[in-house]
Order: structure tokens, then C-alpha cells, then sequence
């Protein structure tokens, strides 16, 4: 359909239009860019169009960042069962940009498009592939510097970007009273808890070392 190619051209021309999560059945052959944000405004999955400096826009902008990050662990990683469990956090990152882009109140379905909210179930699945990945690894005795293995680093450069997409998460919120994306903030938060313990695991399964911190 008109609208499904539209999606996938945002998704590739403007990586901060939502609507880019729901390229399903696109024709690829069509031209990248759509000229419909030249004037510096981005569409919400609902049609709505706002300035691409919204909270909105710079919360779900800050998950995409996140997503690429985690691109790059994934492509950097040497352990077959952590780069799957890094792709699956690539995908429920890509459901989370879409509950990000849909105001509350606002429908989750749009023509052959459609998304589930983020809620406790996903919470849930992200707690527990932390206690999974956690049980295998030696106590932290100190703190530790990001870096180590090529894909440990990327995954410590995820937690951090993720931490600033919580921010702005949780500015947007302060700034819509009555938002309900609660679970937006705590999927987030265990999220970044997640990519340290990859980012230990990552070494520890390559045999490369945390590095500790040595106060100066």
C-alpha cells in the first residue's frame, strides 16, 4: 500500500519517524526519501505532525540511537547465544519507539499496521534474562570500566545511551501530565541493568577481563 511504502522510506530517510516500525510488505524499489520533513516536522504513528525537536520525538529518537548501538554489539559479538539475545532486545526496542510514538489514548493500530504497549510481561522477560545471564557470572568486587572485548564495549556504549533515553523518557512524561507509558520508564530502567551484566558476560565468556577502577 501507498501508506506501507511511505513507512519504509521514513524508517530509512528519517530514522526518528515511528512509522519506520511498521514497514510489513514495502516495495524496496521505491525512492529512500519522502521530502515531507524538510520543513523540520516528523510524523507520530497516529498522523499527527510535530517539530522534530519534541520531547516525544528526542525520546523515541534516543531509542533508535540505542537500537544502532546495539547493532553494532550485535555485529561485533563472537558468542552465538549473546547475539541473539541482543537482537531480541533490538526488536522489543523497536515496539518500545512505537509506544513512544503513539501519544496515550491514542490507537495502536493504523491500517495494516499495528503494536502492542509496552507492559509488566515485558518488564518481567527482561528481569529474568538478567538473574539468567547474572547467575553465571563471578561477584563484582569493584567497579568496573566500560571496554574489555569489542562487543562489551558497544554493550557498556548501549547502557549508557539507554540511560539517556530514559531521560528523556522521563521528561516527557513530566511534561504531559496523566501520561500512562509508565511501563516505557521501568522497561528502560531494567534494560540498562541487562546491558551491564551482556557487557560482563561478553568478557567473561571470551576470557578478557573487566578492568577495575583504581581511584587516582
Amino acid at each position: 500500500s501507498d501508506r506501507s511504502v511511505r513507512a519504509f522510506r521514513a524508517q530509512a530517510g528519517d530514522a526518528q519517524d515511528p512509522a519506520g516500525c511498521f514497514a510489513y510488505g514495502t516495495d524496496m524499489s521505491s525512492r529512500i526519501y519522502t521530502k515531507t520533513g524538510d520543513r523540520g516536522d516528523t510524523g507520530l504513528f497516529g498522523g499527527a505532525r510535530v517539530s522534530k525537536d519534541d520531547l516525544r520525538v528526542e525520546a523515541y529518537g534516543a531509542v533508535d540511537e540505542l537500537n544502532a548501538v546495539l547493532g553494532v554489539a550485535a555485529a561485533a559479538c563472537a558468542d552465538a547465544e549473546l547475539a541473539e539475545e541482543i537482537r531480541a532486545l533490538q526488536a522489543g526496542l523497536f515496539q518500545l519507539g512505537a509506544d513512544l510514538a503513539t501519544p496515550p489514548g491514542e490507537p495502536t493500530k493504523r491500517g495494516r499496521a499495528a503494536f502492542t504497549r509496552i507492559g509488566a510481561t515485558d518488564v518481567a522477560r527482561l528481569e529474568a534474562a538478567i538473574d539468567r545471564w547474572e547467575a553465571a557470572l563471578p561477584p563484582l568486587q569493584t567497579f568496573i570500566l566500560p571496554g574489555g572485548h569489542a562487543s562489551a564495549a558497544a554493550l557498556h556504549q548501549a547502557r549508557a545511551v539507554c540511560r539517556r533515553a530514559e531521560r528523556r523518557c522521563v521528561t516527557l512524561l513530566r511534561s504531559e501530565p496523566g501520561d500512562d507509558q509508565g511501563e516505557v520508564l521501568r522497561h528502560l530502567n531494567r534494560l540498562s541493568d541487562l546491558l551491564f551484566v551482556l557487557a560482563r558476560a561478553s568478557n567473561a565468556r571470551l576470557g578478557v577481563p573487566d578492568t577495575p577502577w583504581t581511584p587516582a
